[in-house]
């Protein structure tokens, strides 16, 4: 039977990487986490000290890093990075390193790879246009700035860091969202086949409990 792809894309913050694992975890599909495989090469670059406008030299470090998901974990370079990867040195500098183009390129060609043969959920920006265009089922999830700033302020206070405003990481999301959709190379869009759900004011299981139902309808689940 053909592998079961569900990708879903949508702006930071949105709910992508919380929803989809837990819908992974209830269909027993391996979950990839595209964002965070972003995240850990721009910790990387920004760890190695490498300047961001030297785009040769992250592209280079692209080809030689390692990235895997494991039971839930993100390894670079077999180091779990679960914990670094979310850090707002990482969040605020993401989006510069996931618009080069060649970078994009790397890390598309491991996404498809491990899709090809595995009941995934994958989410990100461009899985529905870029990297799995041909998916059982695309979503779109969005959700207001104002919601989506709560949930990050909610998310590194959690993780212990305490000298960010929530008017700070509206700014940085909004710069992100401008960042995301006006680059050459992928830009975040919803497909036109995607189904777009909007999480602002929603339970995580109300919205894992739609996507699951819509993705049962699917003619190829049936």
């Amino acid at each position: 039977m053909k592998a079961v792809q569900v990708a879903i894309d949508g702006p930071a913050g949105a709910g992508k990487s919380t929803i989809a694992k837990k819908i992974a975890k209830e269909l027993n599909y391996i979950y990839i986490d595209t964002g965070a495989m972003y995240r850990a090469l721009t910790f990387h670059v920004l760890r190695s000290g490498t300047p961001l406008h030297l785009e040769e030299e992250i592209i280079k470090l692209a080809k030689e890093t390692s990235i895997v998901f494991e039971d839930g974990n993100i390894y670079l370079n077999q180091i779990n990075v679960n914990e670094e990867v979310r850090s707002n040195e990482v969040s605020v500098n993401v989006s510069f390193i996931a618009q080069i183009p060649e970078v994009r390129e790397i890390l598309v060609a491991m996404q498809k790879t491990i899709a090809a043969n595995h009941n995934v959920v994958m989410d990100g920006r461009d899985i529905g246009t870029n990297v799995l265009p041909n998916a059982t089922l695309k979503i779109f999830l969005t959700a207001s700035v104002k919601e989506r700033a709560r949930r990050r302020y909610q998310e590194l206070h959690k993780n212990g860091t305490n000298d960010i405003n929530l008017e700070e990481i509206e700014d940085q999301i909004q710069r992100r969202d401008e960042i995301d959709a006006g680059r050459s190379c992928s830009p975040l869009v919803k497909a036109e086949d995607a189904i777009l759900i909007d999480t602002t004011g929603l339970a995580i299981d109300e919205v894992c409990s739609k996507i699951i139902k819509l993705l049962n309808k699917k003619p190829a689940l049936q």
